[in-house]
């Protein structure tokens, strides 16, 4: 294939597998961590968080992939190159234990009401989405500004506590299964070493560190798994079910501000990084799109922010091009309606439902009446109230 086809093939390369699966279970992991903590420690109706929640977030990964793949592919038309890599887009991580713990969760200890908890957080997920958007005309400005090194300082210190040091500990936990894959990565991609029968490497970290996994349990030696409810599955269509959520929001926008500012901060260093790396996307695009797919989410029931993710040079390292963030975008709108399977819906296992879309339809089996917007702000939101 020569390079002009390549360029016309939507940059599909072979590193893309790889990639693709260094994203998809980037994405799927924050998936069921935000349900383990709303599930297992908040008591949320599951009703909710998998039929409403999980899709409408996996909603703003599927707009932001897409249109940075589509980015992608324009930077590559535009410059005649065929080694551009897209940028990666995926649920912000810190945000997600800040919204969980300081929105989603004490907005439902502090109402009561489930289905009113979520309406308020898919309220503060909208306002966070226009403050990004917002703020993305500032990220020229603000790039010309300080100097690159400044801009790639922070990347590296989340690089070392985010993506190095806490899931090092998670391998320790598990050191069989958690050392295994990081060997087939440390070997194959740091190493340059290719795995035999030129398998992806980063697939065949995924499959051996679960078939070992379930190895080790049929010896009663592994873990079970954290989650084994059903997951409700729909096509997680935009609602005006936020606005009922509008009266409350003031109470926890200053806990989520700070992260969409964070986020923006964020994305220009994440640009600065690409630039390093040889694929110079325009910051004010990059920042709208992690703005606007934040919004996307939360008219669809999202409760957490996206965001451009900070591995741009090592998914480019691994041969990526636009392919990999195109197949996450795909797998993350996959509907349970169409008999495919989404990214929220293999995060568990799978039941058929039907629910109305109207917002009476969703209500807490414990619903009491809804207390006045000023009344949230007088309740103690500490562990020892619920």
């Amino acid at each position: 294939m020569n390079e002009k086809n390549r360029l016309q093939f939507f940059l599909i390369r072979p590193g893309d597998l790889n990639a693709f699966f260094g994203l998809v279970v980037d994405n799927m992991t924050q998936l069921v961590i935000m349900a383990a903590i709303l599930v297992g420690i908040f008591q949320f109706p599951r009703e909710i968080v998998y039929g409403r929640m999980i899709p409408g977030s996996a909603i703003g990964v599927f707009v932001g992939d897409l249109i940075y793949t589509i980015m992608a592919i324009r930077l590559a038309r535009r410059t005649g190159r065929s080694d551009i890599t897209a940028m990666p887009l995926g649920i912000d991580t810190p945000s997600l234990f800040a919204f969980t713990f300081g929105v989603i969760g004490p907005a439902y200890v502090a109402t009561n009401d489930a289905a009113l908890a979520w309406k308020i957080s898919t309220a503060v997920i909208i306002l966070v989405g226009l403050v990004k958007t917002a703020g993305a005309f500032l990220g020229p400005m603000i790039q010309r500004a300080v100097p690159r090194a400044g801009l790639l300082g922070p990347i590296a210190a989340v690089a070392l506590l985010l993506i190095a040091f806490l899931p090092l500990l998670k391998i320790i936990q598990s050191p069989l299964v958690g050392f295994l894959s990081l060997i087939v990565i440390l070997t194959c991609i740091v190493g340059k070493i290719p795995f035999p029968f030129r398998i992806p490497a980063a697939f065949a970290a995924v499959v051996l560190g679960i078939l070992l996994s379930h190895l080790l349990g049929l010896f009663g030696l592994g873990h079970e798994a954290a989650l084994h409810e059903t997951a409700a599955g729909a096509l997680p269509l935009p609602t005006l079910a936020f606005l009922e959520g509008l009266p409350y929001v003031l109470t926890y926008l200053p806990i989520a501000l700070p992260f969409a500012i964070i986020v923006i901060i964020g994305g220009i260093d994440v640009t600065e990084s690409a630039a390093a790396a040889g694929d110079e996307y325009d910051t004010r695009s990059i920042l709208l799109t992690s703005g606007l797919s934040t919004v996307a989410s939360g008219l669809c029931g999202g409760v957490v922010q996206t965001t451009p993710y900070i591995g741009h040079p090592a998914y480019k390292q691994m041969g990526g091009g636009a392919g990999y963030t195109l197949a996450t975008a795909l797998l993350s709108d996959s509907p349970e309606s169409s008999d495919s399977s989404g990214m929220w819906s293999i995060c568990c296992r799978r039941r058929r439902w039907r629910r109305s879309w109207s917002s009476s339809a969703w209500r807490s089996p414990r619903r009491p009446s809804p207390p006045p917007p000023g009344s949230i702000t007088k309740r103690s939101l500490s562990p020892s109230s619920r």
